[in-house]
């Protein structure tokens, strides 16, 4: 089944997870010891989910670090299937 334009990881932490915790970007960048101007770039979208933020956000209990990359990874391959690319010649099978 082929999957539609995931949702970037960060608009889950943004409309799922802070709203659940009833916390402000602020307070939620402080806590995992990000930058707060860093962390609003991957709520937006513009940044990625790095491996260093979801371990943090394993170590503060949500989630786990491999889910958190997983779901930027089927993000990252859709957003690359999606564009424009050159074409590519087949290589003869490899047996």
């Amino acid at each position: 089944m082929a999957m539609f334009n995931p949702p970037h990881p960060g608009e889950t932490l943004r409309e799922d997870v802070l709203p659940a915790l009833d916390i402000k970007v602020a307070e939620f960048a402080r806590r995992l010891g990000y930058a707060r101007e860093t962390l609003s770039r991957i709520l937006h979208g513009h940044a990625p989910v790095s491996p260093d933020l979801a371990v943090r956000l394993e170590r503060a209990g949500i989630g786990k670090a491999r889910t958190w990359l997983a779901i930027q990874a089927d993000w990252d391959l859709w957003q690359a299937e999606h564009r424009e690319q050159p074409v590519i010649e087949r290589f003869a099978s490899i047996a």
